[in-house]
């Protein structure tokens, strides 16, 4: 590791890198935290963000998944994470996703001791209406026309979904976790808020 860590500061210490800059990457190498990633499907996309200052690594789809009204899907990243000890993975919806059609992502939490396939639990709220022009709705707010077979279903309702692979369906939010113990006690300080919940405060 100490190795690996002295080549990394020779390479940006050449002549074209000023000591205030080598400084600088130095300062900045050292507040970054490695989270592992493994793919699991050679199609897999590594999560990134779209803008540098994000908060949030977009999800994609790693195959097309079909979510028909009022149904529940879980949504394959192809991917498996190793996040460092106190460190959780926040699955959050995207907010073009969550403006533009009827599909809810669940909130998810993957804890740093999981090394499985990290998925997201897709919920499509529309409510089933009969039969409509057949069509597939996608993410992009596009319909599809499909009068044939998907696999083995005629789509007959239109608000079915197909998420289909390469999709950005959800954000990954990494946090370091404070230590935090529960400690049982038999009454409560006093707060100016106090009992009040659902509502108190007005809607």
């Amino acid at each position: 590791m100490m190795t690996e860590t002295l080549d990394e500061l020779l390479a940006i210490c050449d002549p074209e890198n000023s000591p205030e800059n080598v400084w600088e990457t130095i300062e900045k190498r050292a507040h970054i935290t490695e989270v592992k990633v493994k793919r699991l499907h050679p199609d897999a996309v590594i999560p990134v963000k779209a803008h540098v200052s994000d908060a949030g690594l977009d999800l994609v789809a790693v195959e097309d998944t079909i979510i028909e009204p009022g149904e529940t899907a879980l949504i394959k990243t192809g991917l498996a994470f190793e996040l460092p000890e106190g460190y959780e993975m926040q699955i959050r919806p995207r907010s073009g996703v969550t403006l533009k059609t009827k599909l809810r992502v669940q909130l998810g939490t993957v804890d740093c001791n999981y090394r499985g396939e990290v998925g997201v639990i897709v919920d499509n709220t529309r409510i089933r209406t009969g039969y409509t022009t057949p069509t597939l709705q996608t993410i992009d707010d596009k319909s599809l026309y499909s009068g044939k077979h998907f696999g083995h279903k005629v789509f007959e309702e239109k608000g079915t979904y197909l998420i289909r692979k390469g999709d950005r369906i959800a954000q990954a939010v990494i946090h370091r976790l404070p230590d935090v113990e529960l400690v049982e006690v038999v009454s409560l300080g006093d707060s100016e808020r106090g009992e009040g919940a659902y509502g108190s405060t007005g809607v």
